[in-house]
């Protein structure tokens, strides 16, 4: 298995091991190995603690006999460039332009997400599993040389949540830099101070979600999560010194309690700073939330002149903007200059240890429950 690094506590990664030519796991990058076999991946706040053929929450990492493996490493699921204000991102090189990147998985259920199959990416995350999936791959420097060839200021992590593909991340960060481009890290900020840490020094901009200051909306997407948790991350990042742009997607009858939504100003205000720039975006239906309708544009307004009366200094209502959003993108292949006909191989870990059935061969799954025993 190729080996970013097997990294614990507040240890920096191993950037300058190989990056990976082809398609093969790559050993998650925070984990903490147990003695029964079990691991504990510390990428995000879940710390899911997986045995043998378990893959954690957001599908992404499997732990196979004893050590947590990164499925997505490399795994384009779409693409596109677009200025940085779509991000939104307004006051860190508000003129310039990024070529925004995902992949598959996340740490959250939101209900009215917009980019379901990509950030969830059951189905695709369980073709990779089985040695089936056909999605495009790129190595981190085929990313930058893209990013380069179409001419644009930085790269933008987003879509799915980064923290699930941080391993990826972390390479192209690097050789982004190298190249001169600049980093952005679209977030839900459910994620751990180990994780920001070995984050701070290759990322640029930080634009995270906060998406409530209410404990039943946070548990409704996310089980284990808590608001103090997404607020902690996001105070963290700032401390670290990545530059933070906050935004909170207002949705009818969940979150637009004008109170609160001036409560996320107050905290803003006193948390990161009175210049801190806060975006108030619109809801649009979709998935679970499609009998919603779109936010009444009178309570984004009023947001923004409640975010303004507790001292926030620049606060920006969208009514034009919802979620960072992948579903009208160019195809993948088209972006990466590969002949579609490319993306009908099959990725297989290059690695001889997988074998013919893929990563999770039945032998794992069956080991952890997963399969029936007569399959």
């Amino acid at each position: 298995m190729q080996s970013l690094a097997t990294t614990l506590g507040h240890t920096q990664p191993l950037i300058d091991a190989p990056m990976p030519e082809n398609y093969q796991l790559v050993e998650t990058l925070l984990q903490q190995p147990l003695e029964n076999g079990d691991v504990v991946c510390n990428l995000c706040l879940w710390r899911c603690r997986l045995r043998h053929g378990q893959r954690g929450f957001c599908q992404a990492h499997v732990n196979r006999n004893g050590k947590l493996y990164n499925l997505s490493y490399g795994i384009i699921s779409a693409i596109e460039v677009e200025s940085i204000r779509n991000k939104p991102v307004y006051h860190y090189r508000p003129d310039s332009r990024v070529m925004s990147i995902g992949s598959y998985g996340c740490n959250f259920r939101c209900k009215g997400c917009h980019n379901l199959e990509i950030s969830w990416g059951v189905e695709a995350l369980d073709k990779l599993a089985r040695g089936q999936s056909s999605d495009a791959f790129a190595t981190p420097a085929q990313m930058v040389e893209t990013a380069l060839k179409h001419e644009v200021d930085g790269i933008a992590f987003t879509y799915s949540e980064p923290a699930v593909w941080l391993e990826y991340v972390l390479d192209v960060s690097q050789l982004a830099h190298e190249a001169g481009l600049f980093t952005v890290y679209v977030s839900n900020s459910f994620v751990t101070d180990d994780a920001l840490e070995v984050m701070a020094p290759h990322i640029d901009v930080l634009c995270s979600d906060i998406k409530s200051l209410s404990a039943e909306f946070y548990k409704d997407i996310c089980p284990v999560g808590t608001v103090e948790q997404v607020l902690g991350s996001i105070k963290k990042a700032a401390e670290l010194g990545i530059h933070v742009e906050t935004r909170t997607n207002v949705i009818p009858t969940k979150n637009d309690n004008l109170d609160e939504l001036k409560g996320i100003a107050q905290w803003i205000h006193d948390n990161l700073g009175a210049d801190s720039p806060w975006h108030v975006t619109r809801f649009f239906p979709a998935y679970k939330l499609s009998h919603l309708p779109a936010t009444d544009t009178a309570i984004i307004e009023a947001a923004a002149v409640a975010g303004r009366a507790v001292g926030l200094q620049n606060v920006y209502g969208h009514t034009d903007i919802s979620c960072d959003c992948a579903t009208e993108n160019a195809p993948v292949s088209a972006w990466l200059g590969l002949d579609p006909a490319a993306l009908d191989e099959v990725n297989k870990c290059a690695a001889t240890c997988c074998g013919d059935e893929g990563i999770l061969v039945k032998k794992f799954e069956r080991e952890a429950g997963l399969l029936a025993k007569a399959e």
